[in-house]
C-alpha cells in the first residue's frame, strides 16, 4: 500500500524546480555547446582538455553553493536517509558502474536526452527508472525496509 502526505505535496516548487533545471540545461547547451550531464562534466575533469576545467570546476561549484544559496532565503526540508555508510558507499559505485555502461547519468539522458528527442537517452532512461522502481520494491517488500 502507498501512503501520500498529502500535505507535504508542493507541486508549485516541483513544477518551478523543474522549469529552472530545463531552461539551465538549454541555456548550458546553447553558451557551451554541450550536454549538462554530471558524470560527463566530472569526467572531464579527469581526463582535462586545454581550456576545459575552468567551467567544469565552477559548474560543480555551483551545484554544491546552490542549495547554501537557497538556504539563506528560503528554509530547506529536513533530509532523512535510512541507510548506512556501507550501503551509500556501495549504491554510489554501482550508479558510477551504470552511468558507464549506459554512456550517461540521469541529467544527461533524462533531462538532456529526452529533451532532444534521443531514442538512446529514452531507452536509458526507461532502464534506469524501472530499475529504481523495481529495487524500491524490492528493498521495502522484499526485506522489510
Amino acid at each position: 500500500m502507498i501512503d501520500i502526505a498529502w500535505e507535504l505535496f508542493t507541486p508549485w516548487a516541483a513544477i518551478i524546480g523543474g522549469a529552472i533545471i530545463g531552461v539551465s540545461a538549454a541555456v548550458f547547451l546553447l553558451f557551451n555547446g554541450r550536454i549538462a550531464g554530471i558524470s560527463g562534466i566530472m569526467g572531464g575533469l579527469f581526463r582535462p582538455m586545454p581550456g576545459d576545467i575552468f567551467w567544469r570546476v565552477a559548474f560543480i561549484i555551483g551545484m554544491f553553493a546552490a542549495p547554501w544559496v537557497w538556504q539563506a532565503i528560503a528554509r530547506l526540508p529536513a533530509i532523512e536517509i535510512d541507510a548506512g555508510y556501507d550501503t551509500l558507499i556501495l549504491a554510489g559505485l554501482l550508479v558510477g558502474v551504470g552511468t558507464r555502461f549506459g554512456s550517461g547519468c540521469t541529467s544527461g539522458h533524462g533531462v538532456c536526452g529526452l529533451s532532444r528527442f534521443s531514442v538512446r537517452s529514452l531507452v536509458a532512461t526507461l532502464c534506469f527508472m524501472g530499475t529504481g522502481f523495481v529495487m524500491t520494491y524490492v528493498a521495502r517488500h522484499a526485506f522489510g525496509g
